[in-house]
């Protein structure tokens, strides 16, 4: 039985930290981990920033309220539901996704999450296993599943290597010229024809 798994940000919806970065006027909170592909750096990095700042959740909640699925998302992802499962597997946290799923019709997800004082300041980050993605798809695989992944960042690389089936979805170039020999995918259309082919509807 074949099943699918999906990065969520850069996918089915925009970069939490990049619309924060935006409207809070901090550069360096655009970086991604299209930027810098060593996550635990990434997110200590984050976490100075916002203390440097005095941002606190509820900083952040209010700019996630703002967000909307990227178009066509919710139409691809009720399509990819009507033809098999999908599980989301990604690095954001509880606290910052749970308003963004009603808004994707609650799909699967599997993340990290957060740890927050009575001030609301995020004082660390808690993951729930090193290198989530993978270990799911081993996990996945481990029970019977043939695993098709599909993600658009450095985080994504052990997941869609992992499966038995993986391709990118509209990653940045630096993603594509280092790992050359992983399919590519640039819009919903593509997509949809990839997925089709994979699962062979």
């Amino acid at each position: 039985m074949k099943i699918l798994v999906a990065d969520l940000e850069g996918v089915f919806l925009p970069e939490i930290w990049i619309n924060v970065a935006k409207k809070t006027g901090i550069e360096e909170l655009k970086l991604t981990t299209r930027d810098i592909s060593d996550y635990d750096v990434l997110m200590t990095k984050r976490l100075s920033i916002l203390k440097e700042h005095h941002l606190k959740i509820q900083d952040i909640r209010a700019v996630i309220a703002t967000l909307e699925p990227l178009e066509g998302a919710l139409d691809i992802l009720n399509w990819i539901r009507e033809q098999s499962q999908i599980i989301i597997l990604s690095d954001t946290f509880e606290e910052f996704a749970k308003p963004l799923l009603a808004k994707l019709n609650f799909p699967t997800l599997l993340c990290h999450n957060l740890t927050i004082d009575k001030q609301g300041n995020i004082t660390n980050y808690n993951i729930r296993i090193h290198n989530q993605k993978k270990e799911a798809v081993k996990a996945l695989k481990n029970v019977n599943y043939h695993v098709i992944a599909f993600g658009d960042s450095y985080n994504d690389i052990g997941m869609i290597k992992e499966a038995n089936q993986g391709f990118f979805y509209n990653p940045p170039d630096s993603v594509i010229t280092d790992f050359p020999d992983i399919p590519v995918t640039k819009n919903y259309p593509e997509l949809k024809t990839m997925i089709a082919s994979l699962l062979e509807i």
